[in-house]
């Protein structure tokens, strides 16, 4: 039941009961209190494990409220409980204040939602108290609570890591599956200074349709892009001469040419040493 807009929230209706200087950790422990165990009940509907282990630990409250505060605090939810159970042997206000210190010291790095949560699970499951209730059944419904929820939040934990395996899994063979593709996408660049570059792109182009067509298998086509991709590798000849026969030929494109620009500017073609 959510509570009205000019009522408090529980939470701060049950710490401003325990902060008041007037009311005494045995007043608390001694006396009902309908006020509490609604607020309590208003607290605990909808709470989970993963809620009470993300509030305030009880070490925490400590440096900001005080240990007597959050004493008194699990008093007040000890004595909720005890109220709840319809026993004939309850605790006493004493049981219920030496219990409070006991968990207060013992489970300093869990929070009062955690010990809210664990008494509301044993009174909605069906736990049988046999007629009496004492601070050793109420201890030692705690410690179960405490030991469901370890098992809990690392089941939690190792299906996170188990997703997070699966995921990386999956895009590693995803990766795997594309790297070949990219890789020869990178080896098939042609530079555009390339002298041949259109014709290569062109049959690569072929050997694209031919093998989407099912003219080529896919060893085939990976043989002629690897041909492709030699061609594409041109390796550098510093040291290269052309043939005698070359040369000369070469030599007398290059003597026509200068005697036609003699010619032409009415020069003697032996000026420019044609």
């Amino acid at each position: 039941m959510a509570s009205s807009s000019s009522s408090p929230r529980p939470e701060t209706s049950l710490l401003q009961l325990a902060s008041a200087p007037s009311t005494t950790g045995s007043h608390l422990a001694s006396t009902p209190n309908p006020s509490a165990r609604l607020a309590l009940a208003e607290l605990s509907v909808g709470l989970t494990v993963a809620q009470a282990a993300a509030a305030p630990k009880l070490f925490q409250l400590k440096k900001q409220v005080g240990e007597d505060v959050v004493i008194k605090l699990l008093v007040i939810v000890l004595r909720a409980f005890v109220d709840s159970v319809r026993v004939a042997e309850k605790p006493d206000a004493a049981d219920i204040l030496e219990l409070a210190d006991t968990l207060a010291q013992t489970y300093t790095h869990d929070s009062v939602k955690d010990i809210i949560l664990a008494l509301k699970e044993a009174r909605t499951t069906g736990t049988r108290f046999f007629n009496a209730l004492d601070p050793a059944t109420i201890y030692g419904i705690i410690s179960k609570y405490f030991d469901r929820k370890a098992r809990t939040l690392e089941n939690q934990h190792l299906d996170r890591k188990a997703q997070a395996i699966s995921q990386e899994a999956v895009a590693l063979r995803q990766l795997q599956l594309a790297a070949p593709q990219l890789v020869q996408n990178v080896a098939l660049m042609i530079p555009d200074r390339h002298p041949n570059a259109q014709h290569l792109r062109d049959k690569l182009t072929l050997i694209k349709q031919k093998h989407r067509r099912g003219l080529l298998s896919m060893e085939q086509a990976a043989q002629q892009r690897h041909e492709v991709q030699q061609a594409i590798n041109r390796n550098p000849r510093p040291d290269w001469q052309p043939a005698e026969a070359a040369q000369q030929q070469i030599t007398r494109r290059h003597q026509q040419a200068t005697r036609r620009f003699a010619d032409k500017l009415g020069l003697d073609p032996k000026h420019l040493g044609a």
